[in-house]
């Protein structure tokens, strides 16, 4: 039998898609190759599909409403229908906070409940949107997916019943081995002199810049390891509440802030840093790790998290608001090429075993169980 599936997919056109619509299209690339479901993509009425990066790999049925206005009809007249744009379904799958009626069994996926934690970093608008889509979710969901076991100890321990909630890992895109003097070595050290870095010799941080992912004690930690001869390169958007030039302040001539850069020149950047550090505050499973380590990264991040559990070991994991125990772990990695290579060797191949083939069959056996 050939599931049909409605696929909530509109955080593709976010301003700041991030992980949410990167884990959703992982997913998706991966399920379109199976004969034994198809997927129709549900979004809001937009004029222009979303930039070449976040483009479904499914046909996408839009509902009459845009964005905000479908947002809040969901959240509190729980109407259109997904069936409006779709036609009937058997399952539908709501891959962000966006909670549609349920027409048919509903499966959600919860990356994370920071905003329940850290209620600060979000507007008072989307403290409401977050709330209620929990309320939703707690009322009307089959079944809640999570990326990793952290989240779902907090949907747990936020009223969900243990046999609603499972874990379904993020995948990662392998990219290819590097042996120091072969071409695709010689290609990506090239990329990352166009980003004005000179491989080996620079700190990499990447993500959307706002206040959970702790891009000021990265700052602080790179200045407290005082190495004139590294630079801080930071990738990934501009997000919200969050003031990088005050930051970077002290250490604003060791500084390149790259913005967004396509995936070849992201897996080349992660390949050569003598470091990637990553305290986030709070993650639901956190992609930029399983990044780094994919390329052979030597991995700082955060004690206690969800990263930590991505990591595996296989990287040094501190208190991300302790900026004393970053820089020292920042340093160990710095002057020791051989633990390094170490962690370079074994995060590579913890992340091989994360893939979106196996986040898919996951995702399909969850749909099977609430599917009629």
């Amino acid at each position: 039998m050939t599931l049909a599936v409605a696929y909530v997919i509109e955080q593709c056109w976010h301003a700041v898609p991030g992980g949410t619509a990167g884990s959703a299209l992982g997913v998706a690339r991966a399920l379109v190759q199976r004969d034994d479901v198809s997927l129709v993509g549900v979004s809001a009425r937009h004029r222009e599909p979303p930039a070449d990066p976040w483009r479904p790999p499914m046909p996408v049925r839009q509902l009459p409403l845009p964005r905000l206005a479908l947002y809040e009809s969901w959240h509190t007249l729980r109407r259109p229908r997904v069936e409006r744009a779709t036609g009937p379904v058997d399952v539908i799958h709501a891959t962000g906070m966006a909670i549609p009626p349920r027409t048919a069994p509903l499966v959600v996926t919860v990356h994370d409940l920071a905003f329940v934690h850290h209620p600060e970093h979000a507007t008072r608008v989307g403290q409401r949107f977050f709330r209620r889509s929990l309320e939703l979710t707690l009322r009307d969901a089959d079944l809640v997916l999570c990326p990793s076991e952290t989240t779902r100890r907090d949907c747990l321990d936020h009223g969900f019943a243990a046999e609603r909630v499972r874990v379904v890992p993020w995948g990662v895109d392998l990219p290819p081995a590097e042996a120091d003097e072969d071409e695709h070595a010689a290609a990506t050290r090239a990329l990352v002199a166009d980003q004005g870095l000179e491989p080996g010799r620079y700190v990499l941080w990447v993500g959307t810049i706002e206040p959970r992912k702790n891009l000021a004690a990265v700052a602080d930690a790179f200045a407290r390891l005082d190495r004139r001869d590294l630079t801080l390169a930071i990738v990934g958007p501009q997000g919200w509440n969050e003031d990088l030039p005050a930051h970077l302040a002290p250490i604003e001539s060791r500084v390149r802030v790259l913005g967004f850069v396509p995936k070849p020149v992201l897996d080349a950047l992660y390949a050569h840093a003598v470091a990637f550090c990553y305290p986030s505050l709070m993650e639901g499973f956190g992609m930029p790790v399983l990044e780094a380590m994919a390329a052979g990264a030597a991995v700082v991040t955060s004690k206690g998290t969800a990263t930590e559990e991505v990591l595996g070991g296989c990287g040094l994991a501190v208190d991300p608001r302790d900026a004393d125990a970053i820089a020292d772990a920042l340093a160990a990695l710095v002057d020791d090429a051989e633990l390094r290579a170490r962690f370079a060797s074994s995060a590579r191949a913890r992340a091989a075993t994360f893939t979106w083939e196996l986040a898919a069959e996951r995702t399909l056996d969850a749909y099977r169980s609430v599917a009629p």
